[in-house]
């Protein structure tokens, strides 16, 4: 399913047009990215936790020629999914 899937399900789900499907869409990916940028975490209770996990610096290898490289710090999105959503995919 990709974002336009998505946008149609959510139309039809909620009774909503299109256009209107795809600001609430659009609305809930942009809530949870600024709580992360924030340093935050979005929690939907019986859906998962979005949270950002800092991965710190660490020494690699470049694969083509086998150069080590210093690969710098960042943070990561995460998710966990809940229980609900666990026990509907199982």
């Amino acid at each position: 399913m990709n974002k336009n899937d998505l946008v149609a399900h959510v139309a039809d789900a909620a009774g909503l047009s299109k256009v209107d499907a795809t600001k609430a869409v659009d609305a809930m990916i942009g809530g949870i990215t600024s709580s992360l940028k924030k340093g935050g975490e979005v929690r939907l209770v019986g859906f998962g936790t979005f949270s950002v996990a800092n991965r710190a610096a660490s020494r690699g290898r470049n694969p083509r020629t086998g150069a080590p490289i210093q690969i710098p710090a960042s943070k990561q999105p995460k998710f966990k999914a809940g229980k609900a959503l666990k026990d509907a995919v199982n």
